[in-house]
């Protein structure tokens, strides 16, 4: 095999990408069907049940969304009254986004779904993998991020 072939299998950003997207799909499935609420919605609201009263680049920093859909998901979200947009005092043109009471019920919902999922996701790792899989991802994070 010549060096520039790829072998997708084995390439690690595809492998990563398609487990997301798989585990992505699988999630959707749990919060769509009984909630209306799609992934891109569903990160919008995860980062805001954490920490509410942020901007929409804070989400789409903290989601590593493009800017236009994490925009697209906060506008179906105020739209459904899930989520509240004000402006800040010191800064009128820089929006501040909380949960509504809506948002925050159905967010309280959702939680215990997804986090159902990841305690069965990694049922099938021991503690030991499971601390392993917590320091290689928080590695490749930090590198991506640029703090190699």
């Amino acid at each position: 095999m010549a060096t520039s072939d790829l072998l997708l299998e084995e390439f690690l950003p595809y492998r990563l990408s398609y487990l997301t997207n798989l585990i992505s799909r699988d999630l959707a499935r749990l919060y769509t069907d009984q909630f209306g609420i799609a992934h891109t919605e569903w990160r919008v609201m995860a980062v805001l049940g954490v920490s509410g009263g942020v901007s929409a680049a804070h989400v789409a920093e903290k989601t590593a969304m493009d800017k236009v859909a994490v925009s697209r998901a906060i506008n179906n979200m105020i739209k459904n009254n899930l989520i509240s947009r004000s402006f800040a005092d010191d800064d009128k043109r820089r929006s501040v986004l909380s949960l509504s009471k809506k948002g925050k019920k159905r967010y309280e919902k959702i939680v215990p779904l997804v986090r159902d999922y990841e305690k069965k996701l990694l049922a099938g790792l021991g503690e030991a993998d499971q601390e392993k899989l917590d320091d290689i991802l928080k590695k490749l994070t930090h590198y991506v991020e640029g703090d190699q």
